[in-house]
């Protein structure tokens, strides 16, 4: 099963490594101005719904939850908002760190839950919109930095948990919960590229994209095969990222989804994703992650990846 089948979203690149110092704050560093020729009524919208969420974070102190606690807790408040594909595509040639609470698809879910986590441990009075495209920003981007071009964001979900666990902003769980390595090869954009946006309006990014491919498909992929997930699942925490794995093509595999971890009061882990229309067409709270894999015949396994902070 093709990337774009089930995401129907661009995805990442190549990783740089980059130290971090330790706090937020430090992380959360100005929005690189190339993205400034954007109007910020394009790169943030839903500020209704961004204050909304702000003030329940307030008056119920998430700010004291552990970092995977607030970042399941912040999905939660998401769910029921409606799926909306190609939330990244947000202009013809220049990249701009945005984000839209109005709709949301399998990976603005995710990386809005987790920004929005990191904002509100800053001081209430840091808890802006501005902030937010910050720590959007630090995720979505190679080295945490938006050049301005289509290339400087992570593409593939292989690249960003390297490149981010090279930032010392989360760490890749599969190899430790049962991972074996699995061959796979990152190809979907060079294929589908009528698909991107960005693609169709300048041609010439196309060369690009498939220099990052290539360098994608040379990186090790592991995950955890579907038959272990069960097992696994006593050790995944809420607000771990869950990248689900599928076949592609012939004997490769490809990510293919993603969401949250979110366990239940009876202890089950449960996949919560931004679901396209063909199903719910919104943010739900699904079946556990094992049922939700045997669900579809294509799934054959997950990464887990756990925010560190």
């Amino acid at each position: 099963m093709s990337v774009i089948t089930r995401l129907l979203l661009p995805f990442f690149g190549v990783f740089a490594a980059l130290t971090l110092l330790a706090t937020p704050a430090a992380w959360a560093k100005p929005a690189n101005t190339t993205t400034s020729s954007l109007p910020f009524s394009v790169r943030f919208q839903g500020r209704e719904k961004f204050n909304q969420l702000a003030e329940k974070a307030a008056r119920e102190n998430w700010r004291e939850l552990e970092i995977g606690d607030r970042v399941a807790t912040v999905g939660r408040a998401l769910v029921g908002t409606p799926y909306l594909s190609h939330t990244l595509e947000i202009d013809d040639r220049v990249e701009a760190v945005s984000v839209n609470f109005n709709g949301l698809d399998c990976w603005t879910f995710f990386e809005t839950s987790l920004a929005f986590a990191r904002m509100i441990e800053e001081p209430r009075e840091n808890w802006t919109p501005e902030t937010l495209l910050r720590y959007i920003e630090l995720d979505r981007y190679r080295g945490g930095t938006c050049t301005g071009s289509y290339l400087s964001r992570l593409h593939y979900l292989e690249e960003w948990s390297i490149d981010n666990e090279n930032r010392g902003l989360v760490r890749d769980l599969t190899r430790a919960l049962g991972g074996v390595k699995m061959p796979h090869q990152a190809s979907e954009m060079t294929h589908g590229w009528k698909g991107y946006r960005y693609m169709r309006a300048n041609p010439a990014l196309r060369d690009g994209i498939a220099r990052m491919e290539a360098r994608v498909t040379e990186l090790p992929m592991y995950g955890i095969p579907l038959g272990r997930v069960k097992s696994a699942s006593a050790k995944i925490h809420s607000g771990d990222i869950i990248c689900i794995i599928s076949k592609d093509v012939g004997s490769y595999v490809a990510t293919s989804h993603v969401g949250l971890a979110i366990r239940d009061s009876a202890g089950r882990v449960h996949f919560m994703h931004a679901s396209s229309p063909r199903n719910y067409g919104k943010v739900v709270v699904d079946d556990t992650i094992d049922g939700y894999l045997r669900r579809y015949k294509h799934d054959v396994g997950i990464m887990v990846v756990r925010p560190l902070k």
